[in-house]
C-alpha cells in the first residue's frame, strides 16, 4: 500500500490525497484520501444565587476528533516498518489553498480495516488531536 507523494493542490484548489498527510517525528508517513473533522466544546453556565438566568457562560476546552479514510503509507515509512497501531503523538497536516491546518499531539482511538477479494485494503483511522493550528500557505 504505497503511493508517491506529489506537492500541489487539486484541480479546483481543494485538498487532494497528496495534500493531506500524517507526520511522525516530522516525517510524512502516510497520505490520506479524505477526512472528516468534528470539533466540539463543552461550555457551562455560571449561576448566581437569586438570579433567574445565568450571569455568564464559560467555555471549556475544544476537542478534535478526525476520521481519516484510505491511508497509504509512503515507501519510506513501509521500509521503516510503519505500524499504524503503534503510532503515538503524531500530527495530521491538511493543505488548503490559502493555509495549512495542523492537528498535533494526535492519538488514534479507532482503526478499521475493510477488505474485499481482489481489491485494495481500505483503512479508516479515527484520531483525537490535542491542538489545532493554522499557518499561511
Amino acid at each position: 500500500m504505497s503511493m508517491s507523494i506529489n506537492a500541489g493542490l487539486g484541480a479546483a484548489g481543494f485538498p487532494t490525497s497528496s495534500d493531506i498527510w500524517l507526520e511522525l517525528d516530522g516525517q510524512k508517513v502516510a497520505v490520506v484520501q479524505s477526512y472528516h473533522c468534528k470539533t466540539t466544546r463543552t461550555s457551562y453556565s455560571v449561576e448566581a444565587f437569586g438570579e433567574e438566568e445565568p450571569v455568564a457562560t464559560v467555555q471549556g476546552p475544544q476537542n478534535y476528533v478526525i476520521q481519516l479514510t484510505r491511508l497509504y503509507a509512503t515507501d519510506q515509512a513501509i521500509a521503516d516498518g510503519l505500524d499504524f497501531y503503534k503510532m503515538r503523538n503524531f500530527s495530521l497536516v491538511i493543505c488548503k489553498p490559502d493555509r495549512k491546518v495542523i492537528y498535533s499531539d494526535c492519538q488514534w482511538s479507532e482503526i478499521q480495516e475493510d477488505a474485499q477479494l481482489g481489491r485494495m485494503v481500505v483503512e479508516k483511522l479515527t484520531l483525537v488531536a490535542g491542538r489545532r493550528m493554522e499557518m499561511a500557505a
